[in-house]
């Protein structure tokens, strides 16, 4: 958050909301330095809202519907996500997308990347940058992608998310 607000200082960008800032900033898939602290800002207040004590579980709902429609079913979801995290060379992000029909999406970021900079309304993520899992598991990713998706994700602030993703259709 510093070294952002030291890096929009005295600039046009000084007053903006942060996705204001990580649009302007996103330059066109050539992100500046300022990009990647505000997105990386972004990224992880909306990571660590996806996650609750005592969380995983399934969804229930609609967002439960939407899942089985978008992906016939939630073990097939939760592959889909797992895959996108596990497969995410180096650092970076799973997330699921909702567009405003309500069908869902996996996909996967790089390093400080972020979905809405290309229009799309993320309503979970998982962090893949070693720094979330080394002190737990080490070098096993997978076994931290496992323990976000059985015991970390907060449907509720998920389910809130994918309502006003919806909202407008």
């Amino acid at each position: 958050v510093d070294n952002m607000n030291k890096g929009i200082a005295g600039t046009n960008l000084e007053g903006k909301t942060l996705e204001e800032v990580i649009l302007a900033s996103w330059n066109n898939g050539n992100p500046t330095p300022v990009f990647n602290n505000a997105a990386q800002v972004w990224n992880h207040t909306f990571f660590w809202e996806s996650m609750k004590p005592n969380g995983g579980g399934q969804p229930t709902n609609k967002l439960a519907d939407a899942v089985n429609s978008s992906f016939g079913s939630f073990d097939e979801w939760k592959k889909q996500f797992a895959n996108a995290g596990a497969t995410q060379f180096g650092s970076g992000w799973a997330w699921l997308i909702a567009d405003k029909s309500g069908k869902l999406t996996v996909e996967k970021t790089p390093n400080a990347v972020t979905p809405i900079v290309e229009g799309k309304t993320p309503i979970l993520t998982m962090d893949v940058w070693e720094h979330a899992y080394y002190l737990d598991v080490q070098n096993r990713r997978p076994d931290y992608i496992n323990t976000f998706i059985d015991k970390l994700i907060n449907w509720d602030n998920v389910a809130k998310r994918y309502e006003a993703a919806t909202a407008a259709a």
